[in-house]
């Protein structure tokens, strides 16, 4: 079986930047851009790793699509006032009666 030497598992220390915590709290948005660019830094606290901060995979850009019909022939556009057969205020207070207030144990 073959093993690893130090050398094998140097490859690590130049894939993935070490931190101390001091260091992250005093270069935090340098550190934060270097992530940003697709690096990984590991945080150390006295030569124990405790946390990996890794990039956010890449969203899909977004898409921009021209408008089907141009804005001006909609924006006249008028609409029916609603008449509701109840008032407003009545479905207001129906609706909290049928909840409990924030903080109150459900009955």
């Amino acid at each position: 079986m073959r093993t690893l030497t130090a050398r094998g598992l140097s490859w690590l220390y130049v894939a993935m930047k070490r931190v101390g915590v001091a260091e992250l709290k005093n270069n935090l948005s340098r550190l934060l851009r270097s992530v940003e660019i697709g690096e990984t830094v590991e945080v150390m606290d006295r030569a124990r790793p405790i946390a990996r901060i890794v990039p956010v995979p890449r969203r899909q850009p977004i898409e921009i699509r021209p408008a089907k019909r141009p804005f001006a022939s909609i924006r006249d556009r008028t609409y029916p006032r609603l008449h509701p057969d109840i008032d407003s205020l009545e479905l207001l207070l129906e609706d909290r009666a049928e909840r409990p207030l924030p903080g109150e144990d459900a009955r």
